[in-house]
């Protein structure tokens, strides 16, 4: 379904579980989790249908970033993190959830830190998964040469420092295999995706340059996770170090995860949601 958010902006939702259930003689309301996908330019699909099992613990909305997916298009002026973060805000009070679960994968991740920095108070707990808080390109391009040699530095030095359309398809079809270190539990999952490249490109070309995310994170009124794969290539382990260490001590928590790569459910799903169910949980 499509959400009107205000101003005429409507953002695709999908809802899975039931907010309210049945407990004795009364009716227990369920936590609501809020999932921000990655990109930018891709939808919600990758979380399905393995978010699915935490509908026990959990209503978990899954949404549309503004411009991408079945969310209505917009204009480039609103392709901007202070937009997407205000969103979220949006977007609940549309739907009425009050301290929401947020969880940011990748660049949802990226959308997470600047909602923590803008709403600091909004959510009861935020996850940041798989994430960065800058460009770090020096990084990025040691990661992939570590796993997949002097090719995939090329291809990544290409696409994130000089994007196009021609650099990208380049980058995706070279070292995208290398974001996992395991084959995907669903090899079809890729292609049931819609794509904007447009909107990948003109982050990764213009704020993606600068992104500085640290600072806004002391301002973290709510638990924290960060969960990091210790062989992501693309969001490498030292950066979520760095988040960690930004976010105030009282609220933050670290997930590590030996021998995985990006979106740690994708590679060691039963230790990722073990964590997931915990956090959410306690």
């Amino acid at each position: 379904m499509k959400i009107d958010i205000g101003g005429g902006v409507r953002l695709y939702v999908d809802v899975d579980g039931a907010g309210l259930v049945p407990d004795g003689p009364q009716m227990r309301e369920k936590p609501t989790l809020i999932c921000m996908h990655g990109g930018p330019g891709f939808d919600h699909s990758a979380f399905k249908p393995a978010f699915g099992q935490l509908t026990d613990l959990a209503q978990v909305i899954y949404y549309d970033h503004r411009g991408h997916g079945r969310s209505d298009p917009r204009p480039s002026s609103e392709w901007n993190l202070d937009v997407w973060a205000d969103d979220v805000v949006r977007l609940c009070d549309a739907l009425g959830i009050v301290k929401p679960i947020v969880l940011g994968q990748s660049f949802g991740g990226f959308v997470g830190q600047r909602y923590l920095a803008r709403h600091p108070g909004h959510a009861s707990k935020v996850i940041l998964s798989s994430t960065s808080h800058h460009m770090g390109l020096d990084r990025k391009l040691a990661a992939f040469e570590r796993r997949g040699g002097p090719e995939a530095r090329a291809l990544a030095e290409a696409f994130w420092a000089r994007p196009s359309h021609a650099t990208f398809e380049a980058y995706w079809a070279g070292v995208r295999h290398l974001y996992n270190t395991r084959p995907a539990a669903d090899p079809e999952a890729g292609s049931r995706t819609l794509a904007n490249i447009e909107i990948l490109l003109h982050f990764v070309a213009g704020e993606k340059q600068d992104l500085g995310l640290l600072q806004g994170l002391a301002r973290a009124e709510c638990p924290v996770l960060v969960m990091v794969g210790e062989d992501d290539p693309v969001c490498p382990l030292e950066d979520a170090l760095e988040i960690y260490e930004a976010l105030p001590a009282q609220h933050r928590q670290l997930a590590r995860f030996p021998g995985v790569g990006h979106g740690a459910w994708r590679d060691d799903p039963v230790a990722a949601f073990k964590v997931l169910r915990e956090f959410i949980a306690e």
